[in-house]
């Protein structure tokens, strides 16, 4: 028994060891299996580094290597440029900023904080300065025409005169946005012009003050805010721009237009290069019922893809109101989204010129130093998802007018009367002077009358009784 017993022990023990042995060649062999695994996928992950590395370097996309030949082109200018103990690394990097953010399309920038304040001011619509706007002709900073009701016009500035000192100092070399940068100030402030005028033998001094400037974007056929309506009760508003009080504006100028018996509009977007997108619907959703469609925005971040629709937070409705809207190349950004809302819902007739073809979202940025970006992060699309950007709006109504016609139009709207349209005469060639004078003198404006006429007697003419009613 006790020999059976060892036995089975015996048996017991060597089928421990067999099991035991098969165990240790198992767990050998599914460690090997591991390690195997554990290298084959190491050798793909870093097979797919070095495969995305050297793709990278192909494609010129390496950050590491480009921010290392940034900066080490950063620090040999500062040391080699002969001038480079006059400029900073602030000078550098913003040029580099302005650089890099210009390559990439002709709306995207870097603005140093002044810049970026001063976009704020224009949209905004007001600021503080003298109240006329300068161009630069040449190396001369030159006038283009004083705004009504400010300190230039009320001193009797004239467009084409050339600013020679500000504030006692020359003006020579002085840059358009240097000059802004000068004339503004705090209200109150004093500001004192040197100016030569063409046939006026000694220069002029001017002093001056600095006001707060309201900059109005809804202007009448007289460039004025009265808006008055013509015999055949056609009223008619022109938006400058699209700054961030236009649709109000917009308002006001059509309750005048209604009290004065409005029973068909003409909307002037020519030569407006748009603005912010939020106005752009406030101003067509003046002219839309609630839910219509205005405009859709589709961009490479889903979170810039957003369609807008005519909101019931509008206080006025131009219901049924027959309606023509004004285009040429001028027209762009947010004017490209009116006139094209309202033309693919059958809202308005479009009447003029192709327009810009700029309809792409330039989203601004803020940088904690006070600068911003202007980044285009996004395209728009009609209501009937026509691409705006790069193809434009084309009018129902084509209009073509010549560069002397528009000009001759611009040269009307320069305030102060005759002696100021001669003096902005004479910053053309004597050639033109004669048949600019001409065409201002006549008062034509070919696409203006067209859209009368389609009001009077086109299919849009029917509704000409329509009732302009407040919206609920």
């Amino acid at each position: 028994m006790a020999g059976w017993r060892n036995r089975r022990l015996q048996s017991v023990w060597s089928n421990r060891s067999v099991v035991s042995l098969l165990t240790r060649k198992f767990m050998k062999k599914r460690l090997l299996y591991a390690l195997f695994v554990a290298c084959l996928g190491g050798y793909v992950f870093i097979g797919s580094q070095v495969f995305e590395a050297s793709a990278a370097k192909e494609k010129g996309d390496d950050a590491y290597a480009e921010l290392e030949l940034f900066s080490r082109v950063l620090e040999r200018v500062r040391r080699d440029y002969v001038d480079g103990d006059q400029i900073t690394y602030e000078d550098l990097v913003h040029g580099a900023l302005k650089g890099m953010l210009g390559s990439l399309d002709p709306h995207s920038e870097f603005m140093e904080p002044v810049a970026f304040e001063e976009l704020k001011e224009d949209t905004e619509g007001e600021f503080s300065g003298v109240g006329m706007q300068v161009t630069q002709r040449g190396d001369d900073l030159v006038v283009v025409a004083p705004m009504e009701d400010t300190p230039a016009f009320e001193a009797g500035i004239l467009p084409g005169d050339r600013i020679r000192k500000i504030d006692g100092k020359s003006a020579d070399g002085l840059t358009v946005p240097d000059a802004v940068k000068l004339l503004r100030g705090k209200p109150g402030t004093p500001v004192s012009l040197t100016l030569e005028r063409e046939n006026v033998a000694t220069p002029l001094e001017i002093n001056l003050k600095r006001q707060t400037i309201q900059v109005y974007t809804a202007k009448d056929i007289n460039n004025r805010r009265e808006f008055p309506v013509d015999d055949d009760k056609i009223g008619y508003v022109r938006l400058t721009q699209f700054g961030e009080k236009t649709g109000t504006e917009l308002e006001e100028a059509l309750r005048k237009l209604e009290k004065n018996g409005m029973n068909a509009l003409v909307l002037d977007l020519r030569g407006n290069p748009g603005g912010l997108l939020e106005e752009a619907v406030a101003v067509s959703e003046k002219f839309l019922k609630r839910g219509e469609p205005i405009v859709s925005t589709k961009g490479r971040n889903p979170a810039n893809d957003v369609e807008r629709k005519a909101g019931s937070g509008r206080k006025w409705l131009a219901k049924d109101l027959p309606m023509v809207i004004l285009v040429n190349g001028g027209s762009a950004s947010a004017s490209e989204i009116v006139s094209g809302a309202l033309q693919d819902l059958k809202r308005a007739t479009i009447v003029g010129e192709k327009s810009f073809g700029k309809g792409s979202v330039q989203s601004v940025l803020p940088m904690p130093d006070g600068s911003a970006l202007r980044l285009t992060t996004a395209k728009y699309y009609t209501p009937s998802h026509k691409v705006i950007h790069g193809q434009g709006i084309l009018p129902d109504v084509v209009v073509p007018m010549d560069d002397d016609q528009e000009i001759a139009i611009q040269l009307t709207r320069i305030p102060g009367g005759k002696d100021n349209l001669e003096q902005a005469l004479k910053s053309f060639p004597p050639e033109r002077q004669q048949k600019l004078r001409e065409l201002s003198e006549q008062h034509r404006d070919a696409q203006l009358e067209k859209a009368k006429e389609l009001l009077k007697a086109g299919p849009m003419a029917k509704a000409a009784t329509a009732q302009v009613t407040p919206a609920n």
